[in-house]
């Protein structure tokens, strides 16, 4: 969340910036922590964005105005998708402090009343395709710097290209495998490490613009025009390759609850937004300069890996290894982008329950979750494996990107419209430019899809059918469940009328609706004939915000002398705590030490008559079955648990 401004005196050397609501002591750090972070996978795009951009534009030969053109559709892409879409717009329509696909999905499903399930396939589409950018940035970029060490003097035949492999997939395995210790002593290094990065690259930029300063034309926008409309399908392939140059921009808002809007902001505007466009200019004076030569010596144009080629020969193994050193962290923030964002689809109901660790006593977003971490790892080897070269697997990149940022722009007309109480016609007015510019680099992307875009989508595919699998499976077995369910008021009048023998404690009933009696308390009832002395139909409920107050966490609502209905509620972005938030309710739940908690457990049988189709039951039962048991995701005790329930056909 974002931090609380801080109170300035005139002992306090940091005044409060009002604009902000930060002191100017909190703001350095945290903006170094945002660079280090938030920018890491744009931040390393120009190890392979410009290369491959003109790659697409030099297949029919190469003149000065084309690698113009190229920059300026580069620069204007960081202008406008990432600085005034995202920096200006996009990081307004935060939900309590929190950015990303999933927070817009939580907040436009507090605006629409109707066509709910619309937002949430939006929504649930913008997760899946994040898992295929997940699975491709630390694959590309890794890749992308260590084949920087066959640009290294006399290593371009010493160092093939399955030694390049063998290195990236030791790097790889290292970084996964590291992942369940945690990064929070790592990650101090991240700041420092990535501004290093970004002043390593501005100058190197500075360094070679001399070689053509014509390149400077390429701020001018109708450069970028001239470019698209000049070459038709050729040009939507190089628009392509172009987008290349934002990929990461999802991050700026996806991290705003850990580090608020002034940092990431500031970080863009001072350091790499500047430094990135440097250095692009750089690599396109370089070719210019690379092309000049070419011509008077009647050869043709090669492109080149332009990056390392234009660092001085001197120092192209230290910055071999600083990019490698950017990758990793890049690597990490996707990473980590991904743990978060999976504990959101859980809170949510769009994924079943997985073990979530803690990796840091004293930062909650720190966490682990294995099955994500090593289903990731698989989809990297494959495609370090499959692919070969970082070349070919660019070709894959920008479908999963663009696609997310369409969602994005749709799900932010839903919260402007809605949330905000704009007009249909300003919230058009606004969204609509940005929503055609990402269909127009979608478009592009997608004519790229048998070179390797097929990638991202079969992951994206994929994992929009567990997730529908997921959500209408638990539907239907809800259904099931409170079918021909007794009213919990009306079960507990007639045990007041019938008490059953009474025994001393307290029983916790966990259930999906308090309102009707549980299934766990009727085998209670059935099989051994008692009832506790207090018993609490408990309701664990994930609202539509980030984050909820501790005085808000827990409610009881009294039902007679023997029964009431408590209701915990978390944000989406929390884990839940159930004994803990029960006991620190204040003596509201009598003897919560010592109670025991019935869950109800059911077992499900794939049926052809009832329900969804067999292979949607089978795929149900199966992410059922390998769900995380609900006493560790509920954090309770295993030694208070009682588990009762009954079988079903789906």
């Amino acid at each position: 969340m974002q931090p609380a401004a801080s109170a300035s005196s005139e002992s306090d050397e940091a005044s409060t910036l009002p604009a902000t609501g930060y002191s100017s002591k909190k703001l350095l750090p945290l903006t170094i922590g945002a660079i280090g972070v938030v920018f890491g996978d744009i931040g390393t795009s120009p190890l392979y964005a410009f290369r491959e951009a003109l790659n697409q534009a030099a297949s029919d030969g190469l003149v000065v105005e084309e690698i113009i053109g190229v920059m300026s559709l580069m620069l204007w892409a960081l202008i406008l998708i990432v600085t005034v879409k995202y920096v200006l717009l996009l990081m307004r329509a935060d939900n309590d402090g929190e950015g990303g696909v999933l927070a817009l999905l939580a907040l436009a499903r507090r605006g629409v009343r109707s066509r709910g399930g619309l937002v949430l396939a939006l929504g649930a589409t913008g997760a899946a395709l994040f898992y295929g950018d997940a699975a491709i940035t630390p694959a590309l970029s890794v890749m992308s710097a260590v084949e920087g060490l066959k640009s290294l003097p006399g290593m371009s035949e010493a160092i093939p290209q399955q030694r390049v492999i063998e290195i990236t997939l030791v790097i790889l395995l290292a970084l996964f495998a590291l992942q369940s210790r945690g990064t929070e002593l790592v990650s101090k290094l991240f700041g420092p490490v990535c501004i290093a990065w970004f002043l390593a690259i501005a100058a190197l930029g500075l360094l070679h613009i001399a070689d053509a300063p014509g390149i400077l034309a390429a701020f001018l926008p109708w450069h970028a025009v001239w470019f698209v409309g000049e070459h038709g399908i050729l040009g939507l392939f190089v628009l392509g390759a172009v987008f290349l140059t934002v990929t990461g921009a999802e991050a700026l808002t996806a991290d705003m609850g850990h580090f608020g809007k002034a940092p990431i902001r500031l970080g863009w505007l001072v350091l790499v937004f500047p430094a990135l466009a440097l250095n692009y200019l750089g690599q396109g004076a370089f070719a210019m300069k690379v092309l000049a030569e070419a011509n008077d010596l009647g050869k043709p144009f090669a492109n080149l890996d332009w990056f390392f080629l234009m660092i001085p020969a001197g120092l192209r193994l230290p910055m071999v290894l600083l990019a490698c050193a950017a990758t990793i962290i890049a690597s990490q923030a996707v990473i980590t982008g991904a743990f978060s964002l999976s504990q959101q689809a859980i809170q949510l109901g769009l994924l079943p329950r997985l073990q979530i660790k803690q990796t840091s006593a004293g930062h909650a977003g720190q966490i682990y979750i294995p099955a994500i971490n090593w289903m990731v790892l698989a989809g990297v080897i494959a495609l370090v494996l499959g692919f070969r070269t970082s070349s070919a697997m660019a070709a894959a990149y920008g479908i999963a990107v663009t696609g997310t940022m369409v969602i994005t722009c749709a799900l932010a007309f839903v919260v402007i419209r809605r949330n905000w109480g704009w007009s249909l016609p300003a919230a058009a007015a606004i969204i609509a430019p940005f929503l055609a510019l990402d269909l127009l680099f979608f478009g592009a992307n997608i004519l790229r899809v048998v070179e390797g875009g097929w990638v991202p989508l079969t992951i994206a595919a994929a994992l929009l059918v567990i997730i529908r699998t997921w959500v209408r499976g638990r539907g239907f077995v809800a259904e099931l469940e409170n079918d021909g369910a007794v009213p919990l008021a009306e079960m507990a009048a007639a045990l007041a009328r019938r008490p059953p023998t009474r025994i001393a404690g307290t029983a916790v009933f966990l259930t999906a609706r308090s309102e009707l009696t549980p299934h766990a308390l009727l085998h209670n009832l059935k099989h051994n004939r008692v009832l506790h002395a207090h018993n609490y139909v408990t309701t664990v409920r994930t609202l539509s915000v980030p984050h909820v107050a501790p005085d808000d966490r827990l409610k009881v609502t009294p039902i007679d002398d023997n029964f009431a209905q408590v209701e915990l509620r978390y944000g989406f972005m929390e884990s839940p705590d159930v004994r803990e938030d029960l006991i620190r309710g204040g003596g509201a739940i009598a003897d919560a030490d010592r109670a025991s908690f019935f869950i109800g457990r059911n077992n499900y049988a794939a049926s052809s008559d009832v329900g969804m189709p067999v292979w949607q039951d089978i795929l149900f039962i199966a992410l059922h079955r390998n769900a995380a048991d609900p006493t560790d995701y509920f954090n309770i005790p295993s030694n208070r648990v009682i588990e009762l329930g009954a079988q079903y056909a789906i």
